[in-house]
Order: structure tokens, then sequence, then C-alpha cells
């Protein structure tokens, strides 16, 4: 334990113990240094040196320092254990022994003492040392932050200078080729500019505010020519201003002669001045749909339909509010009293909106000769950039109705597949897939009916065109595309009209039982057909496809949802004949396919009868021959009259089976040549007129 370092001077390091008892007169010891003997009284005197502990502990070795601190411990403890020992004998003989060891014990404390101040001393003159140096580093340091400062001052004048933009770098001047080429030498001084580029800037800056004064000057003439000019155009607005009111009146004056003359000047003005707020697709076919119908079909009739103000108000732009304080507080406290729309509502109003149509419409109105119209409408949604149609038919005298016609003139279905595979589900704009995703819209086959069918070819007719291969947001209208597309379109309309109305009146008969065939087409059946259509339904897609006689159609992809599907039953006697017709919507460019089945005597298909397989090609395959005067709207009916007269054959040459008493059950009426030929047996089914017999094919 260290003790307290008390100043004070000693006569010595060390004193052994044969000394201890007697003290010698003043001399002053130092380690590592010859002990002084003897001297006179008068050189004591003169040489007489105070002891500082200080300047000893700079000559002592503190190594030695630590082995004498660990002898004298040492040293201690072996003279404790010793009078520790004495003491516990008991012998009044001891005690001088105790004292003795006692007295040595004390010297050793006081060499303690003196190494314990020696170490109290070495340890201040260390921390002294130790603040010197730190006081020289932080003076180091010190300088150090001085400089980087004055460093980084020195870069942000440099960086200031070199971000430094004068006015004149924002002016584009003229390059210097131009410069010297126009400038006067007065100005360019190419004698120090050439060689200063200060000087050429600043000769650069001198020929541009030449310039601009003389286009101020120059601009100050065309503001004075301007001024005449705006006056005599206000003088003229004023005379055709007063000019408008006459011109009201003469055509006021005029119309009793435009109605005389089938000429309606005002109307199909009326009509133009509408046109102008049309959107490109919808005006590209409102001016082509006009033109033909002027040029080519006097029955074609184009009208715009829809609100002209709201239209207008689409290109406005939205005028600047200026509310007072007090509407924006009120409209402040209506917004905080309003819940805020749900994430479905959002998506809702955003699909609204996205599906959002043009206010303005074009009605094209296709006329037949039996004064039939196809009424079609068109729309342009604006946001999907795609054009849709609606149609609608009116006929001149009330069909008799008939259960089996309801889809044939369906607006969802008659202008299906006008062109091959254009069946108007999908939208034929890429971009629109992207839209669609945004807004959670699946196809817009379920938007169909409300807003209308985006084929392909309502947007050729109104100038658009999207590629394939990628998607592009913005399409423009193309006036050329549209005159391409737009005599095929109509021609092709109004024969999709006259088929479906011509189906219309066929299937009204063939309802009753009753087959029709004209008087054109009479000598292509026999007088006598005893087989006779009982019925003549039409049938769903599914119920047509669980057939099992009518797979072979449907894995040769010629049957499919959008056409239409019917089931015909002839009969005669106890022979029942099942037709399942498939009718593309292209009739009758492309005829209806047939598939049979007869029951009699047990079920007979194409895949176990080649007889059978041989009246489905009469029907499906010889189909030309059945296709009467053009257009050939009569093909359904003449192939239905075909199946009862090959049945009538099938059944007139089957063997009699001799078991049986009785009649024939169907004896054979018909004329023919051979009753089978070949190893398949096939029967006769072809009819030759005006002979009246059937032959093989």
């Amino acid at each position: 334990m260290a003790l307290p370092l008390a100043p004070q001077t000693l006569t010595g390091c060390s004193m052994s113990s044969d000394s201890s008892k007697k003290r010698k007169p003043k001399v002053i010891r130092t380690d590592g240094g010859p002990q002084e003997g003897k001297r006179g009284k008068a050189d004591a005197d003169q040489d007489v040196r105070y002891y500082s502990e200080e300047c000893e502990v700079d000559l002592r070795d503190p190594i030695k320092d630590y082995e004498l601190y660990r002898e004298t411990c040492q040293e201690l403890q072996r003279l404790m254990a010793e009078i520790q020992e004495l003491k516990s004998r008991g012998i009044k003989d001891n005690a001088s022994e105790i004292d003795e060891r006692r007295i040595q014990s004390c010297v050793h404390f006081m060499t303690l003492k003196k190494l314990n101040r020696l170490a109290h001393i070495r340890l201040k003159k260390g921390r002294d040392q130790t603040h010197e140096a730190k006081q020289k580093v932080d003076a180091y340091h010190l300088q150090l932050q001085n400089l980087l400062y004055e460093v980084m001052h020195l870069q942000k004048e440099i960086t200031k200078c070199l971000e430094f933009k004068s006015k004149h770098e924002e002016i584009e001047l003229v390059s210097l080729e131009e410069f010297y080429k126009e400038a006067p030498p007065e100005i360019s001084r190419p004698a120090i500019t050439l060689s200063e580029p200060h000087q050429q800037t600043l000769a650069r800056l001198d020929w541009e505010l030449e310039q601009r004064k003389r286009l101020a000057e120059k601009y100050k003439e065309c503001l004075t020519s301007k001024e005449k000019i705006l006056k005599e155009i206000e003088v003229k607005k004023e005379y055709l201003s007063s000019l408008q009111p006459r011109l009201n009146s003469i055509m006021q004056a005029s119309l009793p002669v435009q109605e005389y003359l089938f000429m309606p000047f005002d109307q199909a003005h009326k009509q133009y001045e509408t046109a102008r707020h049309l959107p490109p697709p919808l005006y590209v076919l409102f001016v082509q749909a006009s033109a033909y119908g002027q040029a080519c079909d006097k029955k074609l009739v184009v009208a715009i339909e829809g609100s002209v103000e709201e239209a207008k108000a689409l290109y406005k732009p939205p005028e600047d509010s200026q509310d007072d304080e007090s509407d924006s507080d009120a409209e402040e406290e209506q917004t905080t009293k309003r819940r805020r729309p749900t994430l479905g509502v959002q998506l809702d109003d955003k699909r609204k909106e996205m599906l959002k149509r043009h206010p303005l419409s074009v009605t094209v109105d296709l006329k037949c000769k039996d004064e039939n119209v196809l009424h079609l409408t068109f729309y342009y949604l604006m946001n999907l950039n795609v054009m849709t149609v609606k149609a609608k038919v009116t006929t001149a005298v009330e069909m008799t109705t008939a259960i089996s016609a309801g889809d044939l003139l369906s607006p969802d279905s008659l202008l299906n597949c006008l062109y091959p595979g254009d069946h108007g589900r999908k939208t034929p704009n890429p971009a629109n897939q992207f839209q669609f995703d945004k807004v959670g819209i699946l196809t817009l086959s379920d938007y169909v009916t409300e807003l209308g069918h985006p084929y392909v070819w309502v947007q050729k007719l109104g100038g658009l065109h999207f590629p394939k291969d990628q998607p592009q947001h913005t399409v423009a209208a193309d006036n050329s595309l549209s005159a391409s597309h737009m005599e095929l379109t109509v021609k092709l309309l109004r024969t999709r009209l006259q088929s479906r109305l011509a189906l219309h009146k066929q299937f009204a008969s063939l309802e009753h039982g009753v087959v029709p065939v004209s008087s054109e087409c009479q000598h292509l059946f026999p007088t006598k057909i005893v087989s006779r259509l009982v019925k003549w339904a039409a049938i769903p897609y599914e119920d047509y496809a669980e057939l099992p006689y009518t797979k072979d159609v449907i894995e040769a992809s010629l049957a499919e949802d959008t056409h239409l599907y019917y089931m015909a039953l002839i009969e005669r006697g106890t022979a029942k004949l099942q037709a399942a017709v498939v009718l593309n919507p292209g009739y009758s460019t492309l005829p209806p396919v047939f598939s049979l089945c007869l029951n009699w005597k047990g079920e007979r298909t194409s895949s176990n009868d080649d007889n059978i397989r041989a009246m489905e090609s009469e029907v499906n395959v010889n189909y030309k021959e059945l296709w009467g005067p053009k257009p050939g709207y009569q093909l359904l009916t003449n192939q239905l009259q075909r199946l009862c007269m090959v049945l009538d054959v099938y059944l007139e040459t089957e063997p009699h089976d001799t078991s049986v008493e009785g009649p024939k059950e169907f004896p054979q009426e018909k004329m023919c040549l051979r009753l089978v030929r070949g190893p398949m047996r096939l029967k006769p089914f072809k009819f030759n007129y005006p002979q009246g017999f059937f032959s093989h094919r």
C-alpha cells in the first residue's frame, strides 16, 4: 500500500542493522556514486548540499528499486515471523531479540516509505511528460485543422468561380464563321479577336446587340402593319356579320325549292357542321360512307346522332375557377363530411371512365330492294381508341315468328364472322390489354352487349389499323384504308341481311313440316317424295357436341361456338332420320354441314354404314348442285329435300326379309338402274333429270 509522500530529507537510501544505533554525521548518499568519506569542517561547510529526492529519481534505476522493494518486503515478512515465534515461546530472555528485530523492521519500513515517495515522484513526472506531449499533439492537430479549413475554403472559392455563369452564356450567339462573315470589321476586329478569346466574346456580344436593335425596329414596323391589318379584318367581319342574316333569310326562302328538287342543302350543311365535332375515326367513317352513298349506293343513308354540346365540352379547356374564401371553406366542410370511396367503388369508376363512349355516334342505314333495312350504329370508345357497332333489323312486312329463327336476326350474332374469324368478342387494339389489367377487366366480351361489338372491319371502316406484333397507344385514322374496305363491307352487310331474312322465312315453313322448294329448283328432285320433315328446331352447341355422330365435324373444326345449330327429323314409316345441321354465319357462301343418324332396325351412322356416309356426301360434298338461282339462299331447303329423296332411295332399295310375312314395308317406287354397286354395296342416290331414274355417281 502506497503511503503519503512527505517532503523531507534522508541521510541515506538504506541503513544496515549495524549502523542503526548510531547515526553518522551529515552525509549525502546517491546510488550509483561513490560514498564520500570524512572531510574537514571547512570543506564540509563549503560543499554542503541538501538532499533532493526529485533529483535522486533521475539517478536511480526503477528496476533496482523494484528489486529492493521485493527484498525489503521479504525481509519484513521474515522479521515478523521471527517476532511472532519469539512471542509465542514466552521466554523473558527473548525481549532483547524482539526489540532488535523491531528496530530492523522500522528501518525496513523507512525504506518502503522512501520507495513509495520515489514512485509517486516518478508517476508525477510521467504525467507531466504525457501532458506536455499531449499539448504538443493538440497544438499540431489544431494547426492541421486550420490548414484543412483553409484548403476547404479555397476549394469552395474555386468551385464558385468555376460554376459562375455569366448572362452572356444563356444567349445563343451566331457561329464564328457567320460572325466573321456578316459582322463589319469595326465590330469583328479579326486582328485582335482571333488571338484573344475574351475580346472575341465581347465582339460577338456587340454584334448580337446590334442585331437585336435592328430586329426591335423591325418588330415595331410589323406591329404597326399588324394593327392596320386587324382594322381591315374588323371592317370585313362587320360586313360579313351583316351579311349572315340576309343569307339566312335567303336559305329560308329557298327551302320549298330544295324540297321540290330533292336537294336538301340546308340539312346537309347542318350535318356537316355537326361532323366537325366527331372524333377522327367516326369522321372518316362518316365522310367515306357519305361519299360511297352519293356515288354508288343511293339506298345508303348516313346520319349523326348524339349531343353536340357534350362533344363541344370535351374539347374545351378547364376554366380557372377563382372561388372566394367562403366557397373554399364550404367545399372543405363538404369534403370532410363525405366518406372516402372504397376500393371497389374506385375500380368501378375507373372501368366506367375507361369504357366511356364519345357523345356523338354515326348511324348507317342499308336498305334492300324489298325495303328491309339494316340499322348500324357506330360508336367510338375514347380511352380504348376502338370503334364498336350495334345492329338492328327493320322489316318491311311483319314476319312470321319462328322459334328456331330466334338467333338469326339477333343483334349479338347478326354480324358475326362477316369476315372469316372476325367474332367481335375481343378488342383489336393490343394496347387495351394493358389498360384492362390496371382496372381489373378480364376481357371486353363482358361489355359488348352494352358497348357494341368491336369487329375488325368496323376499325377499318374508321381508318384504324392495329398491328398485331406490338401494341401502339396512338393509331391515326386513315381515309384510304376506310375507302378500300367500304364497298366490299357494304356488299357483305347487305348480303348477310338478305340471307338471314331468307332463312327466317324458310324456318317458319320448316317448323310446320313444309320444305319450301322454288320452281327453279323443282328439276333437282323427283315428282314424288314420300319421306317428310316432321321436326326442325334449334339446339345449343353443347347438345350438338354431345351427339355421338358429330365428333368428326367437331374434330375437323367445322363447328364453332359462333355457328348456329339445328336438329331436323325426317320420317318414313318406322324409319327416322336425324340430321344435325351446322349453319355457318357466312351462309350461303359457306354451305351448312349435315351429320346423319338413321334409326331403323338399329342405329345407323356414317361410322357403321357406308350408305349413310354416301347420303352425307350428297348434301355436304355435292352442295353446288343445290344452290339454285343466285345468290343461292335456297341451299338449306334444297339440302333437306335431297335428304328426304335419298332416304326414300335408301329404304326402297333395302332387301326384303322373307321371314316376315306380309307386303314389303317400303315398296320400290323409284326407278333405279342398279340397286347396289361395288364391294361396299352403295346405293344409287343420284337423280337424273329429265329421265327420272336414279344412278350411282
